[in-house]
């Protein structure tokens, strides 16, 4: 490589991205270069486009958003075996300090320190490069397409909430029908989950989950009566407070819940339902040690992530894709940066 800059896609105000050249990153010691091929677009990309923040987490500079991406080693860092150059990856798009009580005991989500990729400040994947911890670009099979593995990052997701609650030989009830929720009934058949529901508004993604493994895919006030109750998990994707209290009416007594769904920061709670059944309610917070699963599930064809594929764009693209996300026939958008048209 001899270019010192790379094409980029900026953020500098909400819906207002620009291609620019910025100086191509160095891999610190412990980190290689990655050569982008392939990034996803999630919601909460979409979201900093929209309003310039989520949460707490606000762009005050201009920023590089895109986190689920995939690419090949063309530089490391010190201290990286010259022998990574070249290999084809799946990127976790975290960097944690490995020094704090949740780095020690493997809780690394939880980092105190961490940086993670399009959070501001810290610049993402829709750029031609992007230099991450080398332990965390993780070695994808030469039959794996970049498409395939850029999306091992939301089926992480769906792979940390599986493992919030004992899904096994379990009823597991999935709210949302979006990449996310889709992909995390997925995950639960794959775990071994006696029976997988999906609710949805939306017919195309119920259609789609079912194609992926759910037993049954309905609208939100469908549930029949042979399957609306007795749930030992329920697993929020939506975030919306209608279907968060419908789940947890559904669980039976001693049932555990994971909310994951970035709807809203406050919902009124059921809370006599809680305790009068002892429920055990868990936030999720991104993943951990998820990658090799997601990648190996990818690999079997046992959770098949093509069918999400909606589009594919190039960085000019992007602003149109980002309008696009919403929309009830969109689910996942790929991107690639090395790509000059729209």
């Amino acid at each position: 490589m001899t270019a010192a800059t790379m094409r980029a896609s900026l953020l500098l105000a909400p819906e207002d991205l620009q291609i620019r050249d910025v100086p191509r990153p160095e891999p610190r010691p412990g980190d290689v270069l990655v050569r982008i091929e392939q990034v996803g677009l999630c919601g909460s990309d979409v979201h900093f486009f929209q309003h310039g923040r989520v949460g707490s987490l606000v762009v005050t500079d201009p920023l590089i958003l895109g986190h689920e991406a995939a690419g090949v080693i063309s530089a490391v860092g010190a201290g990286v075996a010259t022998e990574r150059l070249g290999e084809r990856v799946a990127i976790e798009p975290q960097r944690h300090c490995r020094e704090c009580s949740f780095c020690l005991d493997g809780r690394y989500n939880l980092c105190e320190q961490m940086e993670f990729a399009s959070a501001p400040p810290v610049h993402g994947a829709f750029a031609e490069y992007m230099a991450v911890p080398a332990i965390f670009a993780h070695p994808i099979p030469e039959a794996m397409t970049f498409e395939q593995a850029a999306l091992a990052e939301p089926l992480s997701v769906g792979l940390a909430a599986v493992r919030k609650v004992p899904v096994t030989e379990n009823r597991v009830l999935v709210a949302g029908g979006g990449p996310i929720g889709v992909l995390t009934a997925a995950a639960a058949q794959a775990h071994g989950a006696r029976e997988v529901v999906l609710t949805d508004p939306i017919p195309a993604r119920r259609e789609l989950a079912m194609k992926l493994g759910a037993s049954y895919a309905v609208g939100p006030n469908e549930l029949p009566d042979h399957v609306g109750r007795g749930f030992e998990v329920f697993i929020d994707t939506s975030g919306a407070p209608p279907a968060i209290d419908a789940g947890l009416h559904a669980l039976r007594p001693g049932a555990g819940a994971v909310l994951l769904g970035m709807g809203h920061d406050r919902i009124d709670l059921d809370l006599f339902r809680v305790q009068s059944y002892e429920l055990h309610l868990h936030g999720l917070f991104r993943y951990a040690r998820t990658w090799p699963s997601a990648i190996d599930l990818i690999a079997r064809g046992v959770v098949d992530v093509q069918p999400l594929i909606s589009d594919r764009t190039g960085l000019a693209g992007l602003p149109e894709a980002m309008r696009r996300n919403g929309d009830p026939d969109v689910m996942k958008i790929l991107v690639n940066p090395r790509r000059h048209d729209a």
